[in-house]
């Protein structure tokens, strides 16, 4: 299950669940930059539950959007994100080092 819910002119919620191969990325790509027009120093909210690591071919369908992603990245200024996999809470940690202007902060916890 992958889920994006505009819930206000600033907020923007995500679900993960499960396994994303090329075509659920691009789908959920797709959505989430749908989703995220307009937005200007938005929030977001990105739940992760029971989540594996995405195929190979949905791995490059991220990679041939990065621009874009960089692009709508950009329209945030905040996020959180909740997940009980310490691997998602790492990795969370890391973005917020490397990604500039905006503040991750992650949570464990059940993301249900």
């Amino acid at each position: 299950m992958h889920r994006i819910n505009r819930l206000s002119p600033v907020r923007l919620d995500i679900e993960l669940q499960g396994r994303l191969d090329a075509d659920a990325m691009r789908a959920l790509l797709e959505a989430l930059l749908r989703e995220s027009e307009g937005i200007e120093y938005g929030r977001m909210l990105c739940r992760v539950r029971d989540f594996e690591l995405p195929s190979l071919g949905a791995l490059g369908v991220e990679l041939s959007h990065m621009p874009e992603l960089f692009a709508m990245i950009g329209r945030f200024d905040r996020v959180a994100v909740l997940a009980d996999d310490a691997w998602i809470r790492r990795l969370g940690q890391i973005e917020n080092a490397v990604i500039p202007g905006i503040e991750i902060k992650v949570f464990a916890g059940d993301a249900a």
